[in-house]
């Protein structure tokens, strides 16, 4: 079906739109390929996105969907995005962000490969062929690498330190967790709910799950029409998603390992600073009473406690959110069994 046969102000009711999934290759049983799309104010870029999102998947011939989530859009964007076919649109009531909108746009998905990527046009869709042709060497994740960025001074800085401090912190093994331009195996968000800014630290949190990731270098190209989103403070929840992320890597097992050591830690230094002042009043009878270090030696002791009971409640919520969830702390890739003939 061409995009002309469909109605210019609403979608194809339905015979139209079935009849439009066969003949572009877009099966409606399970396709092959998701692309998933946020939009928030992206008027100026949406038909053109769509129609190299269109070419580039056609030319892949394997069967597709293609899925815009309008992330409470206030220009014309969720209107241009009814025009336009073949086309799965997601449409929220305000604006949730852009994480929000790649969580709602996986769970609204049915293809086998899921492709996400950004939607002011800097993101390449022929990109598309690399990010798959990589993920058919056996890995479960690619993600893209912008090595010529096309962003101001001020973005590249930002982006630039989120990166030094990832790689510290959480060390995914890629060098650009900030492009959106990535290919997942479906089976990968079995068990991923996304909140905050986390779709940067997709990769990351599966790479805990003990999924192969890897990163192939693709195009980046100046964004021409709308605003850029992104500010100091998508910076800020950025930093402290980066912090959840590294916990749920090191610790999400074992929290009482870090709130428990770190925990007795502080308690015996408060009791060997009683001690050195315990010492310090009644074998050199240095006054105390004008003196804050006693305060500080009863603070440490009890903040050093209630981090070891905080330690041992928060191992208990972990432990039963995997009851909860009927579910371990492991992935199972395969289980293989040979019989004797």
């Amino acid at each position: 079906m061409n995009e002309a046969n469909s109605s210019p102000h609403q979608f194809p009711n339905k015979n139209q739109e079935n009849r439009g999934l066969r003949e572009n290759n877009w099966c409606g049983d399970k396709p092959y390929l998701s692309v998933v799309v946020p939009l928030y104010n992206e008027a100026g870029n949406i038909e053109e996105l769509h129609h190299k999102i269109l070419t580039a998947v056609r030319a892949l011939g394997k069967s597709f969907e293609i899925i815009f989530i309008d992330d409470g859009s206030t220009d014309k964007t969720n209107a241009i995005c009814r025009r336009l076919s073949p086309l799965k649109l997601v449409t929220f009531r305000k604006n949730f962000g852009q994480t929000a909108a790649f969580d709602a746009g996986i769970k609204n998905s049915s293809g086998e490969i899921i492709v996400t990527m950004d939607g002011d046009l800097q993101n390449n869709p022929t990109d598309i062929r690399l990010l798959l042709e990589k993920l058919g060497d056996g890995y479960d994740v690619v993600s893209g690498w912008r090595k010529k960025r096309n962003d101001s001074l001020m973005k590249r800085f930002f982006s630039r330190s989120a990166n030094f401090l990832r790689k510290i912190l959480i060390d995914d093994g890629i060098q650009d967790s900030g492009c959106s331009l990535k290919a997942y195996r479906r089976e990968c968000f079995e068990d991923v709910d996304l909140f905050g800014e986390m779709h940067r630290f997709i990769p990351a949190l599966l790479k805990v799950q003990g999924f192969k990731i890897a990163e192939v270098s693709v195009s980046h190209h100046p964004r021409r029409h709308g605003v850029t989103k992104y500010n100091w403070k998508r910076g800020v929840k950025g930093f402290v998603d980066m912090i959840s992320v590294w916990f749920w890597k090191k610790y999400a097992n074992r929290p009482l390992h870090l709130f428990g050591a770190g925990g007795l830690l502080i308690f015996w230094l408060g009791i060997l600073s009683g001690i050195v002042i315990a010492v310090a009043r009644f074998f050199y009878g240095v006054p105390m009473s004008d003196k804050i270090w006693p305060l500080i030696a009863v603070f440490l002791v009890l903040m050093g406690i209630q981090l070891f009971i905080f330690g041992l409640l928060a191992d208990i919520v972990i432990k039963n959110y995997f009851k909860v969830q009927g579910k371990m702390n492991y992935k199972i890739k395969d289980i293989a069994e040979k019989l004797e003939a």
